[in-house]
């Protein structure tokens, strides 16, 4: 628009644009949001190019999985000369046409792809968690990751194997996945989703993770459940399970801080269970 004369430098400098990246503005009265931040990107990228990663999730529709503050990542293949550019985690890779896709107009991985890209390139918790999320929204086939894991070859080879060995589709939340696999992970393998009967078979709960047979069940406490009415639906739902024997751990964000801690204490309330020793 500047080489055009329809704005001055100086006009773009001023509060009526915001600038998204390198030569790339936007109106101001725009949201600062991941579409926005997304089409901008799309005027930037060569063409052979597909965003990837949490951001190819993002459009897919798994829109949990992305980091809003985060850059927006990209798969530029190896023979193109492209970035650096701030606001882009860029990744020269082989790049097939079997590989992307187009969504919502956008050149972006496939949903198997991406879950392989996120499954090689995070720590174990994180990219478990997200495909998890990937597998729950039907973006990519739990047997067709593995399947494809299993054939995955060269670097993080390894690391794509163990994640999606550990997928877990009956996981509700992205901590809940994150302490299971860090319980996975430390020889512990508690059953996602659990649902506590009484002897009359009625459901009494049910838990984000349990060790049944020790009748210990772990809990993940996030925002919800600070929202009205929760609190007293959690305590009576607690007193129950505490009535009939259960014993119950509460995990917090500031617990996922300190995994080794976690560990130990969820460790400790194994082995002291009557039928652990």
């Amino acid at each position: 628009m500047v080489a055009l004369g329809i704005l001055t430098p100086s006009e773009l400098r001023s509060s009526a644009w915001r600038r998204l990246y390198r030569g790339v503005y936007a109106d101001a009265l725009l949201p600062d949001s991941m579409d926005v931040r997304v089409s901008g990107a799309s005027l930037l990228i060569p063409q052979a190019a597909a965003f990837s990663g949490r951001t190819a999730a993002f459009l897919h529709g798994a829109t949990e999985l992305v980091d809003r503050r985060g850059p927006l990542e990209v798969s530029v293949p190896d023979d193109k000369r492209f970035g650096p550019v701030a606001g882009l985690r860029i990744r020269r890779v082989q790049l097939p046409d079997g590989d992307v896709a187009t969504v919502r107009g956008r050149r972006c991985t496939t949903g198997l792809r991406t879950a392989l890209d996120i499954s090689r390139h995070e720590p174990l918790p994180d990219a478990v968690a997200a495909l998890d999320v990937l597998v729950v929204r039907a973006i990519v086939g739990q047997g067709a990751l593995r399947e494809s894991a299993a054939l995955w070859e060269g670097r993080g080879a390894r690391r794509v194997r163990q994640a999606t060995e550990l997928v877990d589709p009956r996981a509700e939340s992205q901590p809940e996945s994150r302490v299971r696999v860090l319980l996975a992970l430390a020889g512990l393998r508690p059953e996602p989703q659990y649902t506590v009967r009484d002897a009359a078979g009625h459901v009494m709960a049910r838990v984000d993770l349990a060790f049944p047979e020790l009748r210990i069940a772990i809990e993940y406490d996030g925002v919800w459940h600070a929202e009205p009415g929760q609190f007293a639906k959690d305590r009576q739902r607690l007193n129950r399970l505490v009535a009939s024997g259960w014993r119950v751990i509460h995990v917090t964000a500031a617990d996922l801080r300190d995994p080794d801690a976690l560990i130990a204490r969820i460790r400790a309330l194994v082995l002291s269970a009557p039928s652990a020793k």
